[in-house]
């Protein structure tokens, strides 16, 4: 089986974001669109190619501009500069697969003041490093087992 080309996977990786954050599901957008929810998977995983008429179509549906999703996409010129477009750390992955990783990402990405976005980065990193430093105390209970949840 042919390899699914690098930008290929990217625009279908940025749909799959893009369909998760605005509470699609594979369904749904191929009813709108026309086609199988087998069809999205492929276009997802980037075995199928969108053609440019259906990712306008898309890109109305999650009313984005067509270049959204290209944004950061590898560069295919020549062998010296074919790049892989750099994946989240695992933790990121795993946030973006739940429920409340989608809410909040939302929520962030609907915060437009910079200062209010650092703060918010600022407070959940120190309370991050306040919950390891508790955990890795001997004798201290941690939140999994102190009943707070």
């Amino acid at each position: 089986m042919k390899e699914p080309n690098r930008v290929d996977e990217y625009v279908g990786i940025r749909l799959r974001r893009m369909r998760r954050l605005t509470g699609y599901s594979q369904t749904k957008l191929a009813e709108l669109l026309g086609i199988t929810f087998q069809q999205i998977q492929k276009y997802e995983k980037g075995v199928n190619r969108i053609s440019a008429s259906r990712l306008q179509h898309i890109a109305n549906i999650f009313q984005v501009p067509v270049s959204h999703f290209f944004e950061g996409a590898p560069v295919i010129s020549t062998p010296a500069t074919d790049t892989a477009p750099e994946a989240p750390p695992p933790e990121v992955a795993d946030l973006l697969a739940t429920r409340d990783g989608i809410r909040l990402a939302k929520a962030f990405a609907s915060i437009r003041n910079f200062k209010t976005r650092r703060r918010i980065v600022a407070l959940t990193e120190a309370m991050g490093d306040a919950e390891e430093a508790s955990e890795a105390e001997p004798g201290r209970a941690t939140a999994a087992g102190s009943g707070c949840d």
